[in-house]
This record gives structure tokens, C-alpha cells and sequence, in this order.
């Protein structure tokens, strides 16, 4: 159970976590925020200018920017003592990175969530190391009310955080192109926007719910002859979104290497 918890940095993505759990019923005693920038926080909870001169946490949470972490973590390790699980937010920064700059702490985390953590939706995906049964049990407690916490080995990290990370702007992007194409055939431009949301909130949580898998729905709503059968052959001709998609995500895990053999540097 992590009682107390550090915050250091507290921007768009450790604050809608900080958000998710506090409206999971996590009480606003448990966290400690530093931030330089941040005037407030949800659940009134104080905003620190620097760092604690001493005390233990039972977590710290880095949310800085990952080209910040050489300049923040000789400030955070007198914080993390044999007590303490490191769970970083930080793009890029691999696991023995983390271990060389925190060598006394108890093991440290990397953390992929996006920001539908707020509402305990979102994918959260785990690496670790250096940490038993009962500390990797007590972080899926933790990480639980956020939405759905996976362990993953490393070395898919940059594959899960283009799909769990990044997705939700490629959904976002899908969505703001349902919209325009249908603007551009003949429906106004609000009213485009508006059906083309509704659709897709409702179509994501039928298949949330749903026994069958997201293939297996498209040809369910597919009637051989009918209208979504033309879209459907429209999009599958020459596997067109399948390739740009794959593509997409590449990109995207590319990025995320790319960025892990900077912070090694």
C-alpha cells in the first residue's frame, strides 16, 4: 500500500491521474505536489515551489519533462530511500536509466497512461525492475482506479506507449476526419462534428462491452449489399487503413526509441 506519495511535477498527465484517484476515493492526504508552475491542484491539495528537505514517501511520481530528469534527480534522491518505488512518467527514459539515478530506492516503475486516466479509463502500461511480488501487487492497486494497468516486458515499451500513449490522438484525428469528409458531403459543419462523436462514443462502448471483437462487430453491422458493406469495402480496398495505421504506430514506436537512446546519452 503506498501511503504517501510525491508528486514531482504535476502537468497534464500526473494531474489527470492525481484527478482519476482522487476521484476514486484515494484521500488528498496522501499526496504531496511539487511544481513550480502549478498554482493549484484538485482537492485543495497545497502546491510545493521545491522539494522537501527530507521525508519518505512510499512513492515518488516523476512527471517532469524527460530532458529534465539530470537536472531534478540529484533534488529527488535524498527522497528515495529503501522505502521507496520510483514511478516515471518520463518519455524515453528506460529502466536502467532510472536505476542508475536512484540506486537506493526500493525499484523503479515506467509508466504509459494517457490522459483518460481522469475518468479510470485509460490503459496503463508497467515495467519494472528491481521489485517483489508484493511491491509489483501493490502498484496494479494503485494504478487500478486509473483504468487497466498491464505489466509488459521493456522491450515492447515504445510499441505500447504508440498505442496506449499516443492512440488517443490517432482516435482524435479519426474522428475530426469522420467529420470533415461528411462536412464535405453536404452536412453542416457543427452538426457533422456532434454525430460523428456521438458515434464514436457509443460504437467504443459497445465494444467495450461487447463478447465479440472489434472485426468481428464491423462485419455484425456489415449487411451483405447495404451501405456499411460500400464503406467497409472502401476502407479494406488494398488493406488502405490497415497499412496507414501500422505505419502510424511505427512511427510513433520509432519516436519513442529514438528517444530512449537520447536519454542515455
Amino acid at each position: 500500500m503506498f501511503e504517501s506519495i510525491l508528486l514531482v511535477g504535476c502537468g497534464n498527465m500526473a494531474g489527470a491521474m492525481l484527478e482519476g484517484w482522487l476521484a476514486a476515493g484515494m484521500p488528498a492526504s496522501r499526496f504531496t505536489i511539487v511544481d513550480p508552475l502549478r498554482q493549484d491542484a484538485p482537492g485543495d491539495i497545497p502546491v510545493l515551489r521545491e522539494l522537501p528537505q527530507d521525508g519518505a514517501f512510499d512513492a515518488i511520481l516523476l512527471g517532469v519533462k524527460p530532458q529534465g530528469l539530470a537536472e531534478v534527480a540529484p533534488q529527488v534522491v535524498p527522497l528515495a530511500g529503501e522505502r521507496t518505488v520510483i514511478l516515471s512518467l518520463l518519455a524515453g527514459v528506460e529502466l536502467e536509466v532510472l536505476q542508475q539515478y536512484f540506486p537506493r530506492s526500493k525499484g523503479q516503475v515506467r509508466v504509459m497512461p494517457n490522459l483518460a486516466v481522469s475518468m479510470g479509463k485509460a490503459p496503463v502500461a508497467l515495467a519494472e525492475i528491481g521489485l517483489g511480488t508484493a511491491d509489483r501487487d501493490a502498484v496494479l492497486a494503485l494504478m487500478a482506479p486509473l483504468g487497466t494497468p498491464e505489466w509488459i516486458d521493456e522491450d515492447r515499451f515504445d510499441l505500447v506507449t504508440a498505442l496506449a500513449g499516443s492512440g488517443p490522438a490517432f482516435v482524435y484525428r479519426f474522428i475530426d476526419a469522420l467529420g470533415a469528409a461528411a462536412t464535405r458531403l453536404g452536412l453542416p459543419e457543427e452538426q457533422a462534428r456532434r454525430l460523428a462523436l456521438a458515434m464514436v462514443e457509443g460504437a467504443s462502448a459497445l465494444a467495450a462491452q461487447s463478447e465479440h471483437d472489434p472485426g468481428k462487430l464491423a462485419d455484425m453491422v456489415a449487411s451483405k449489399g447495404g451501405t456499411t458493406r460500400a464503406g467497409l469495402d472502401a476502407l479494406d480496398n488494398g488493406e488502405a487503413l490497415g497499412r496507414v495505421v501500422t505505419e502510424c504506430l511505427r512511427a510513433a514506436r520509432d519516436r519513442s526509441a529514438e528517444m530512449a537512446r537520447e536519454a542515455r546519452k
